[in-house]
């Protein structure tokens, strides 16, 4: 391992990334292929790194999570971001460890997230964030860190997608709530986030796709709050209406379910859901 020190001007000055100083796999794609990069279906996992960055003064480190070719291409990239639960709260820095129990962080880090989704004919793989917090976020929070990514990653700004669990589950559905027209489509699962009139007109308003996961017996955040969400979108004229899943199960954990691979509906698992949608 090597660590890479880099000074931005302006709003960001990035501190300290953690980088592999070494490659495990030769590039599949020698210049003897001549297919442009667009066209180009990643082989390899995605490559998972730690990210020190004062980004806020609620966050100060995230998870990076690169196509394995990214640097070889030139092409722009889902973004999709994973807001964690109350319990893999911390610094950023010495503790930023603790997302890899979280679903998505795991999935990577275990190198057991595909390469590419398909949705359609196309084929996409994503660029990952997955940031920490000190407390829990604000949609200021969440909206830097996307910002942070449109300016300094090569994310295609008509496909961003979030989703969290639990706290971050709420937190998804709060920066929906003020900035639902830059994103394409939410995930949040078991969301402790509670609707009001303000949050679901601007959802609304902006017709953005939604799919919410809830155990019917929650005892920690009440399915009650995902059904709040959804009945208040129902009874607006948006499309497309949004989805619940409310699994009839109790217990506070729906997201073991949620983020795993395996699990689809209408032949579709969250990830393939979510690259339906664009802005």
């Amino acid at each position: 391992m090597k660590i890479v020190t880099l000074r931005l001007t302006g709003a960001f000055i990035l501190t300290t990334i953690i980088i592999s100083c070494k490659k495990e796999h030769a590039d599949p794609y020698s210049q003897k292929n001549n297919k442009p990069d667009l066209e180009v279906t990643e082989t390899l996992p995605p490559v998972q790194t730690a990210v020190h960055y004062n980004l806020t003064s609620n966050c100060a480190g995230f998870y990076q999570a690169l196509p394995a070719r990214y640097d070889s291409t030139s092409k722009k990239y889902p973004l999709l971001i994973f807001l964690h639960g109350k319990g893999e709260l911390g610094n950023g820095t010495t503790d930023l460890s603790n997302l890899l129990i979280a679903p998505i962080p795991r999935l990577i880090n275990k190198k057991k997230f595909p390469p590419y989704f398909k949705s359609g004919k196309e084929s996409y793989s994503f660029v990952v964030l997955s940031p920490q917090f000190k407390k829990t976020p604000s949609p200021e929070d969440v909206n830097t860190l996307i910002e942070y990514a449109k300016t300094n990653l090569r994310v295609d700004a008509s496909r961003i997608y979030i989703t969290g669990l639990s706290m971050g589950g709420g937190a998804t559905w709060d920066y929906a709530g003020k900035y639902a027209s830059k994103i394409a489509a939410i995930v949040p699962v078991c969301g402790a986030s509670v609707s009001n009139k303000s949050k679901t007109e601007m959802i609304a308003k902006n017709n953005l796709p939604i799919w919410a996961l809830h155990n019917n017996g929650d005892d920690r955040v009440s399915v009650n709050y995902t059904l709040g969400y959804i009945n208040a979108l129902n009874a607006s004229n948006m499309k497309p209406k949004p989805h619940k899943t409310i699994f009839p199960v109790s217990g506070h954990d729906a997201w073991t379910k949620a983020y795993d691979l395996a699990y689809k509906e209408n032949n579709m698992n969250i990830y393939e859901w979510m690259l339906q949608y664009h802005r």
